[in-house]
């Protein structure tokens, strides 16, 4: 526990102007980040006597060893920097809310030459259009199956419309009369895109006109005797009807506006989003967060702002946000929301009316959510603090391990041996600190040693980072150059092994060999679930109803699954190679062009070099040199039917997306981090 004078900057050195500060811990980790009007006055207020400081305020300040400033000229400037700093440096004493779900959003790909509809979740992409967010992705799919029939938007997947393209088969929507069925050429790309556009507008509140447009034409068939159209017409108003039922009308007036509702007690805090688009619920939404400073009402709407708008630009951002609280100044956060937009953005309290009594619905989610996540948390906190407690005893610690990491091996049979080294803190996943490492000592299987390289290669570089921060001299800052965090500063205080006695003794050893004696390490093997620990010839037997014994079974078996999917995703980039990955000089994009113009590498192997010229970007010297690179390459053996022995003519092998050694995805974002090549 550090003592705030001891890092207290000098009186006049804090300058009296806007600006965004961050607190650091002894090994240079931002634990805390914060904006101020005044840098002088807010930085004041920290370094008083810690028996007026709010409890998590003072816990925060004995953990900081030191603390820094950058000055900005704006309070707009301070709002937005103080948000990206969060979101880089996660700091542990920061108000951070968590969506208890990816919520699913109804996306329809404007950026595609034939626009799809679909559910998308996740990062937003350029060129899409997004409608929600939904509360379950059933709900989704039902307002579009009912909304198909009127607007038969493309909905599958690339290699779904690419096979009947090919075929000259549509799919079963196609036949049904629920997609206009572009693949096949019955609709051309501008007629399906002004489809896709209807079905935006639709989606977006605009459905008066379309409906009146609609009971226009139907009177006007049935007045030609077209019986037939107008009973369709008929059913497409009822469908459009029944989708509009889904969304009850909450504010008469059409209003494009967002409703944020908090519900709060000591220690955390709810959020509840309901988003209201022509003056209907288009979608809902809701955090929760642990109030680990001392955070006003006010300060917790502004930080719901930063998270829900940070990333937003556009209509994304509404006209009008109702809140329950105003941020205090209101203005530099009003002007950082119209700078998002691009225009006016109104941010108030409801004070009368129909918006007055939305919000009152929201707040009443809110305190429903706040109620449910605490039932659910006072168990999982104890379940938690038991299971550690429990590794603890076991394992004679002096403490509780909150940070263990775990390791796993992986290869198939000898090839393509991997690493894995996951993170949990407090008993949860830290998903952002997983890390991934291939093994470059030796060729062959060998677990036991592939586990002392793995540690011994995490533990110099965090010996590395030890010396720079300045424990052991003056050094560096605890940052990359481009100012992210270093990968493996900060040391755990128990090393789990996924093995039994031997991988033990390795990652021992490998400590040992560092000089690292104050990290704890134990093995859990698979068989019987022992848990080994170095320099015993038995294993410590915990119960099977234990629940220490089941957080070091889930580490293990995150270990196992990331560091399996890392070595699968290699193996297949290694087996899905081409032998235009041989041709130097020549990228992606000609390779593309290559097999977009002969169909095959098949056929690019037996063109003459006068042909492979006729691919754009293609000259003499390179078609040369692809011909002879084609040349010396054997062709894939064919494929056999085992069962017959017959040799399959298929499509060849080598035209598959992967063929070219792209990058094949190792799973979501956050299992692609820090891969240690």
């Amino acid at each position: 526990m550090a003592d705030p004078s001891s890092y207290r900057p000098q009186p006049g050195e804090i300058p009296d102007s806007p600006g965004v500060y961050r607190f650091r811990d002894e090994h240079r980790r931002v634990i805390y980040v914060g904006k101020a009007k005044s840098l002088r006055q807010r930085l004041a207020n920290y370094f008083q006597d810690l028996t007026n400081l709010h409890p998590r305020t003072r816990t925060m300040v004995t953990t900081a060893a030191s603390v820094e400033w950058t000055v900005v000229s704006t309070e707009v400037e301070a709002l937005q920097l103080e948000y990206t700093w969060i979101k880089e440096f996660d700091p542990r004493f920061n108000v951070k809310y968590r969506d208890d779900k990816s919520y699913p959003y109804l996306a329809v790909t404007m950026n595609e030459e034939f626009p799809r509809v679909q559910v998308m979740r996740g990062q937003k992409r350029k060129g899409v259009r997004y409608f929600g967010p939904y509360s379950h992705a059933w709900a989704i799919r039902d307002t579009v199956d009912l909304l198909l029939r009127v607007f038969p938007v493309r909905t599958c997947s690339a290699g779904v419309f690419k096979n009947a393209a090919r075929t000259g088969r549509p799919c079963l929507l196609g036949y049904i009369g629920k997609c206009s069925a572009p693949c096949v050429g019955r609709i051309s790309p501008e007629d399906h895109r002004e489809l896709a556009e209807d079905f935006s507008d639709f989606m977006a509140g605009r459905t008066g006109t379309y409906l009146r447009r609609l009971e226009k034409q139907m009177m006007q068939a049935a007045e030609d005797m077209e019986y037939e159209r107008a009973a369709r017409l008929r059913d497409d108003i009822e469908a459009l009807k029944k989708a509009m039922e889904k969304n009850a009308v909450v504010l008469t007036d059409a209003t494009d506006a967002d409703l944020i509702a908090v519900a709060e007690d000591e220690l955390e805090a709810a959020v509840q989003i309901f988003h209201v688009r022509g003056g209907r619920v288009r979608g809902q939404r809701g955090w929760v967060t642990d109030k680990v400073e001392d955070v006003t009402t006010e300060a917790l709407v502004e930080h719901a702002l930063q998270q829900l708008y940070g990333e937003e630009t556009g209509d994304s951002v509404p006209k009008e946000v109702l809140v329950p609280a105003l941020p205090d100044p209101i203005e530099p956060v009003q002007d950082w929301l119209t700078g998002r937009r691009g225009s006016n953005v109104s941010l108030r309290i409801p004070q009368r009316g129909d918006k007055k009594a939305l919000m009152e619905t929201v707040q009443r989610n809110a305190l429903q959510a706040l109620a449910l996540h605490k039932t659910k948390r006072a168990s999982d906190l104890t379940t938690r603090s038991r299971a550690l407690e429990e590794i603890a005893d076991a394992l004679e610690l002096d403490s509780a391990p909150l940070r263990i990491e775990c390791y796993d091996i992986s290869h198939l049979q000898g090839e393509d041996v991997v690493a894995s080294m996951v993170v949990f803190e407090d008993g949860l996943q830290r998903k952002g600190e997983y890390r991934r490492f291939q093994i470059k000592g030796f060729e062959g299987q060998d677990d036991v040693r592939s586990m002392h390289e793995v540690i011994t290669r995490r533990f110099r570089r965090y010996l590395a980072e030890k010396e720079k921060t300045g424990e052991w001299a003056d050094g560096d800052v605890l940052t990359e150059e481009d100012g992210r965090p270093k990968r493996f500063a900060y040391p755990p205080q128990l090393v789990v092994v996924d093995g039994g006695q031997p991988q033990v003794a390795a990652a021992k050893k490998a400590l040992d060999g560092l000089g690292i004696d104050d990290i704890a390490v134990c093995g859990l093997a698979k068989r019987l679930e022992e848990v080994w620990v170095p320099g015993e010839d038995d294993p410590v037997v915990l119960p099977r109803s234990s629940e220490g014994l089941y957080l070091l079974q889930r580490v293990r078996d995150e270990a196992h699954r990331f560091a399996i999917t890392y070595q699968r995703t290699k193996r297949t980039k290694r087996l899905r190679t081409s032998p235009l990955d041989e041709v130097p000089g020549l990228g992606e994009t000609r390779k593309q062009a290559l097999i977009k113009h002969f169909g095959s590498v098949k056929r690019l192997r037996s063109a003459t070099i006068d042909q492979i010229q006729e691919v754009p970007g293609i000259g003499r010297k390179t078609a040369e040199t692809i011909a002879v690179a084609l040349a010396k390459a054997a062709p894939a053996a064919p494929a056999v039917n085992t069962a017959t022995g017959e040799i399959m003519e298929e499509e060849d092998p080598e035209t598959t997306a992967g063929s070219f050694g792209e990058p094949v995805s190792a799973g979501p974002p956050d299992e692609r981090r820090g891969q240690e090549t």
